[in-house]
């Protein structure tokens, strides 16, 4: 019996004495016998066996003529089960190397590890710490569909959507910024309509709002993007006409559910602005992008950064034309700090940054710089390009190259001198600095491109190890210009300015070091 079924002898005693099997007799020596009908079964138990059963499934399923079929379904619903969990397991791994520390590990496999019933839970109470009494059904019922479980067969993606999305709904960040969506679209009358659109809802009405503001979406970020290509600083006075043209196109939308706001002002750009923080949220985002891989939906591309920046622009341009009455009134008195004249503290200030350049070393570009996420590399490039679209601006033309294309070539050295001989050949224009350039005079361009390459420089003296007390009668001028002109600007995501830092021991500390700190650097010890 044990040649023919291929299994070792003590099995075949096993399997009989557990009833999988029946002699239909013994030999006078007291042997067990076995017929042909016995043979059959234990080759088909044997399979079974290697398909994972276990013994008391092999024997319910050989026990009746039907259970054979009964018992391969209900096997076939806990093999699925069991590959759910790896798959979700193996998502786990995949992931391990994208975790930078022992904790988001942790709650990751956590989340791998609940049941449906508890991710039910983890979302319900996720919606009732967020949403408490707002009335945004759809909201809800999107929120549960998408916590449940994973999708029937679904594609390792999904698998590491869920498990995500799972993260998110566990973690507090998402909160706060579910929490502002959903009450913005309380106040304005959009939830229920919104929230259908956003959840791929079916109907008429539905798509053509959806497709409105997929379209919408599309006019604002092609603006967004072209000016950030062209290196115009959200925060910056070139950012009001591209806000204006972006409220053009949101005024006659059904995204504009201000009460009978028809032109573009402060009220509309106050509106436009409210939705923004509500929609742009990059965690809120991410979550959507995450219900549609799991619902298998095309996944729209990212605006978050768009998003910042139209949001930063919209603050520092509260109202058509508010940048340049600021900027008409702070330039009004014609008066010229600058230690011998602002061309000649331009001069200065360029010679000395000229020097830094032609000390860098290619062996150091891959260094970081005080400028988040810049190498020096990175910082040589926008020095080169500062030179060159401030010295096209002061000849009347167009830069000629985008901001974010590179500048350096194979000398940066080279590039750097050729760059800073055009922008310092343009300031010397006879009439420059009293010539008007929108509402500020040419020496305000002058004085621009001043702090940016005194600014700069410190950050590639910081960078490389060397004295960062660069020209100290220069930088003592710079700081109260660098407040008078910057000091009203948002200080977000989006803008060019981060928070300012604070001066470890102020008394001692050179000049450039404040005006470095005020423009949110954060110092290195001295």
């Amino acid at each position: 019996m044990a040649r023919q079924t291929g299994l070792p002898v003590k099995v075949v005693r096993h399997w009989s004495d557990v009833g999988v099997v029946a002699p239909v007799g013994r030999t006078a020596g007291g042997y067990r016998r076995y017929d042909t009908d016995g043979v059959a079964r234990l080759h088909l138990a044997r399979t079974l066996r290697d398909l994972g059963m276990g013994l008391g499934e092999i024997r319910a399923a050989l026990g009746r003529e039907d259970g054979l079929t009964e018992v391969a379904a209900a096997h076939v619903e806990a093999l699925e089960a069991r590959i759910r969990r790896l798959r979700t397991h193996q998502a786990v791994l995949r992931t391990v190397t994208r975790r930078t520390t022992h904790e988001g590990l942790a709650l990751m496999t956590r989340t791998a590890h609940m049941s449906p019933d508890e991710r039910r839970k983890l979302v319900h109470d996720f919606l009732t710490d967020t949403l408490g009494d707002l009335d945004v059904p759809h909201f809800r019922e999107g929120l549960l569909a998408a916590g449940s479980d994973l999708p029937e067969d679904p594609t390792d993606e999904q698998v590491e959507a869920w498990l995500e999305l799972g993260e998110l709904v566990a973690e507090g960040e998402l909160r706060p910024a579910m929490r502002r969506m959903a009450e913005h679209a309380v106040r304005h009358g959009q939830g229920e309509r919104a929230e259908r659109a956003e959840q791929g809802a079916q109907g008429a009405q539905d798509a053509a709002v959806a497709e409105e503001m997929r379209a919408l979406t599309g006019v604002w970020t092609a603006h967004v993007r072209e000016a950030m290509r062209a290196g115009v600083a959200a925060d910056s006075p070139a950012a009001d006409q591209v806000v204006a043209d972006i409220v053009a196109a949101w005024l006659p939308s059904r995204a504009n559910a201000g009460p009978a706001v028809t032109s573009d002002g402060a009220e509309a750009r106050g509106i436009l602005r409210e939705q923004l923080t509500a929609a742009a949220e990059p965690l809120v985002e991410r979550f959507w992008q995450l219900l549609c891989v799991l619902g298998g939906r095309p996944v729209p591309a990212g605006i978050a950064e768009e998003g910042q920046w139209l949001t930063t622009a919209l603050r520092a341009n509260p109202a058509p034309g508010a940048r340049d009455v600021r900027l008409e009134a702070l330039y009004a008195d014609g008066a010229d700090p600058w230690p011998g004249g602002v061309l000649e503290a331009f001069a200065r200030v360029q010679d000395t940054v000229g020097a830094l350049v032609r000390a860098t070393a290619p062996d150091r570009f891959g260094l970081p710089t005080p400028c988040e996420s810049w190498t020096v590399r990175d910082l040589l490039d926008h020095l080169v390009w500062e030179n060159i679209a401030w010295g096209a601006l002061a000849r009347g033309a167009p830069p000629g190259e985008g901001h974010d294309e590179d500048h350096l070539g194979d000398d940066h050295v080279a590039a750097f001198e050729t760059a800073a001989a055009k922008a310092r050949e343009a300031f010397g224009q006879p009439g420059l600095l009293e010539r008007s350039f929108g509402p500020a005079p040419g020496r305000r361009l002058v004085e621009q491109l001043l702090v940016e390459l005194l600014v700069h420089g410190w950050d590639l003296a910081a960078a490389l190890g060397r004295d960062r007390d660069l020209e100290p009668g220069i930088a003592r001028a710079a700081l109260p210009v660098v407040r008078e002109i910057y000091g009203d600007l948002p200080r977000t995501t989006g803008g060019s300015l981060a928070p300012a830092q604070p001066v470890p021991a102020p008394g001692r500390a050179p000049a450039l070091d404040h005006v470095a700190a005020y423009l949110g650097r954060r110092l290195p010890p001295r």
